[in-house]
């Protein structure tokens, strides 16, 4: 077994290899503090006729790296959490355009957590294990790659800070890279966003993470990352692992590519229009031209290389463009390099939604609908994460037809969660907290047209809609993805890249912000030996290109809506005291009950204190508040007093008004009978009746005695009128004399319903 550690950035990093899964080509133990991952790597021989590089990344979670058993029925895990789904791309994207171009075997990268300590998150170790892996597997991999995790803290680039720390962080970054041939290191991918707080830290004086901050951490981060590449390849050389020899599978030969220039070079021109559904029919039918020349010229020898005919075109197609770009300045559409393409915005299209927005930039097309909900539908996580719910939640569906195609229909696929991921957390630190507005947050951005970069499109629709529901944003943001086309030390920056830019060209750089920062960016490079002031000056052009576009949209909607939209519910927060959340709900839940049944209104009660009072009209929420103020601030009924009450229980001597919150008084049933006499209380009286009632009597110990008024409870003048065989009122029976029982009078037994009724026959009642 090898072992090895290194303190990076102030936390010890450890590696092992050689002791676990030891039958997998590569395998490593990495372990971050007391968080812990176990990496392998697998591969098989290529697949017939396959033209791409096969490479599979998993995340394997496993509960009892954090002391948990899994909830569902089967208590074990099932498909992969966001988390894990993120993760793994997160890994794939550096790895990939590290693998020899012409490698075609089939690879699979497995991350298993086995340990986690609720302070240094996996993806970390898991990058770096996974690198590590290849390289000990022996696979034709210009690595190793190091990821390190920055985060900006009191105006300073901390290397790998905890979960605790990035609490007080301003912008939160994960960075790989690996060194090229001139001993350098090479950004291959960037993950970044302002964390949920990073607003209020940036208004109390906290450094924002401006292009000009950013780009300096992106350089500082090239340090850490060397080191950790050199402590992988120590382990690499001590383990003896050496790059395996590999048969080269190009997807082409040479004289494939020379035959498909000589007959499509010349009409391929004319058939890149400017019209993506022209110029892609155009390029359909110059293969098919080429692919039936082909089969005349070549004959017998046509089905041992047709299959070599589409990936020889592909190449055509993306030298012509690239060279257009470089030397006549002039894009796919038409555009200049810094050019965006026409944009369109529209709010309140959907029209039961609470909040809806719709951004149109060129042939990208994306609606996002807003739904307001209580503080009880937030979502509840039960992963790895410290994190246990989230409030904010952003969907994202790219659903077939958005591209004229035809496909499958189904549970969200790694890319839609990933670019839904993006976009939620460009809008994070906008977002107003908890405290200030008490709802849960649905977005769901439809892509419902498509032609490059529909994540930050879905950044802009989710701001419309946003701000149409009147949710009071920080500020408005947007997103633009940039594009880089390199050629023999020649860089060209591409604004509002095409979905054929972003295959055919070298970055994919996608960056959101207010006007003021960035709030979530995302960095994809397949080139070597890129200057950092091209990486800054595509930072500077997107920030140009972002506050174009923010003018656009505050063009159809200039800010959030000074009221929510009619069709949301109203939701309010009131604190009470901690020691009278008892009193509020009541025994068995029964006060909280009376005022959801009275109002109408979903209540939610924290343990701090915090009530959530929601309903659909701003009125029963209202109501809500002043029954439970009457409970925690009670005031006591005045003698003569009237009160709209309802009678809440009857007994056999009268009938319980509750004439206030928790308070509660008696109607003695002598006085229900209008003069007469009454068997039992619910011939005059039932249980939900209403009874308008005025305060008679308030006993020292508070009980309240009542009397029924109103019309049809008023007596008339000179009273009621007497029942022959009744007493007067205010007359009483003689008593009678001793009857031989020491002299004492008679008296009738009690009632048994005297002995449960628990307050005497004038009180208020009391709560079991």
């Amino acid at each position: 077994m090898i072992s090895s550690s290194k303190t990076i950035g102030g936390t010890n990093l450890m590696a092992e290899t050689g002791k676990l899964a030891k039958q997998a080509d590569g395998s490593c133990v990495v372990t971050l503090g007391e968080t812990q991952v176990l990496a392998t790597c697998t591969t098989a021989a290529p697949r017939e006729g396959i033209d791409f590089f096969p490479l599979t990344v998993d995340v394997e979670e496993r509960m009892y790296a954090a002391g948990k058993i899994p909830g569902g029925f089967f208590r074990r895990e099932g498909r992969p959490s966001e988390t894990a789904t993120l993760t793994a791309r997160l890994t794939d994207r550096p790895l990939r355009p590290t693998f020899a171009p012409d490698f075609r075997n089939e690879v699979q990268v497995v991350i298993t957590v086995l340990s986690v300590d609720q302070a240094n998150p996996y993806d970390i170790p898991g990058i770096n294990a996974a690198s590590l892996a290849v390289c000990l597997a022996g696979l034709p991999f210009d690595g190793p790659i190091g990821a390190v995790r920055l985060g900006l803290i009191g105006g300073q680039w901390k290397v790998n800070p905890t979960y605790q720390e990035l609490d007080l962080a301003t912008f939160d970054m994960v960075v790989a890279g690996r060194l090229n041939e001139h001993g350098s290191v090479d950004t291959l991918m960037v993950e970044g966003e302002a964390p949920e707080g990073a607003w209020g830290r940036i208004q109390d004086g906290e450094i924002s993470p401006t292009e000009e901050v950013l780009s300096e951490g992106l350089e500082f981060a090239k340090g850490p990352i060397a080191e950790l590449i050199e402590f992988q390849r120590d382990i690499v050389a001590k383990a003896g692992a050496n790059p395996q020899e590999f048969e080269p599978a190009p997807a082409f030969v040479e004289d494939v590519y020379r035959a498909v220039e000589e007959f499509a070079g010349p009409r391929l021109a004319d058939a890149l229009v400017q019209a993506k559904g022209e110029r892609e029919a155009n390029l359909s039918a110059l293969k098919k031209e080429l692919k039936e020349y082909l089969a005349a010229a070549w004959g017998d020898e046509y089905a041992a290389l047709a299959s070599q005919i589409s990936p020889a075109f592909k190449e055509l197609e993306k030298r012509a463009m690239r060279k257009r770009i470089l030397e006549d300045g002039v894009r796919l559409d038409g555009r200049k390099t810094e050019e965006i393409r026409s944009i369109s915005c529209e709010v309140g299209l959907v029209p039961r939604a609470h909040g809806s927005g719709l951004f149109q930039r060129g042939e990208t097309q994306v609606l996002n609908v807003s739904t307001l909900g209580m503080l009880r539908m937030t979502q509840m996580i039960d992963t790895l994460d410290p994190e246990e719910s989230k409030r904010y939640i952003h969907h994202y569906n790219f659903p077939p037809f958005s591209t004229g195609e035809v496909g499958r229909i189904g549970s969200p696929r790694r890319r839609e969660i990933g670019h839904g991921a993006l976009a939620e957390r460009a809008l994070v630190p906008v977002v107003p907290a908890e405290d200030e507005f008490p709802y849960t947050l649905r977005l769901v951005s439809d892509v419902l047209e498509s032609n490059g970069s529909t994540s930050m499109a879905s950044v802009c629709a989710s701001t419309l809609s946003l701000m149409d529901a009147g949710v009071p944003i920080k500020a408005p943001v947007a997103g633009i993805a940039m594009g880089l086309i390199a050629e023999a030390g020649e860089f060209v920056t591409l604004t509002d890249i095409l979905g054929a830019e972003d295959a055919l060209g070298d970055m994919d750089f996608k960056v959101a912000g207010t006007r003021d920062f960035v709030t979530a960016l995302q960095l994809d490079t397949k080139v070597s030996g890129l200057p950092a002031e091209v990486l800054a000056g595509a930072l500077k052009q997107a920030k140009d290109a972002r506050l174009h576009i923010l003018d656009v949209m505050s063009r159809t909607i200039a800010g959030p809506r000074s009221e929510l939209s009619q069709k949301a519910p109203r939701v309010v927060m009131k604190q009470i005291p901690v020691d009278k959340i008892g009193e509020v709900i009541g025994p068995k839940g029964k006060r909280i009950n009376e005022i959801i049944a009275l109002t109408g209104a979903d209540i939610d009660i924290e343990d701090d204190g915090r009530v959530f009072i929601g309903s659909r009209d701003g009125e029963s929420a209202e109501r809500a508040v002043d029954m439970i103020e009457a409970i925690i601030n009670p005031r006591l009924p005045q003698v003569g007093e009237r009160f709209e009450g309802t009678v809440v229980k009857t007994t056999t001597f009268g009938a319980f008004v509750n004439i206030l919150p928790g308070r509660d008084g008696l109607v003695h049933i002598s006085k229900l009978g209008r003069g007469k006499r009454l068997s039992s209380v619910e011939e005059a009286v039932k249980v939900g009746d209403k009874l308008t009632v005025e305060v008679q009597e308030i006993d020292p110990q508070g009980k309240v005695s009542l009397k029924p008024v109103g019309e049809g409870w008023d007596p008339p003048e000179g009273g009621w009128p007497r029942v022959e065989g009744e007493e007067a009122q205010g007359e009483r029976r003689p008593r009678r004399e001793g009857d031989g029982r020491g002299g004492r009078g008679f008296r009738p037994r009690r009632d048994r319903g005297d002995r449960d009724r628990g307050e005497g026959d004038r009180g208020g009642r009391r709560e079991p």
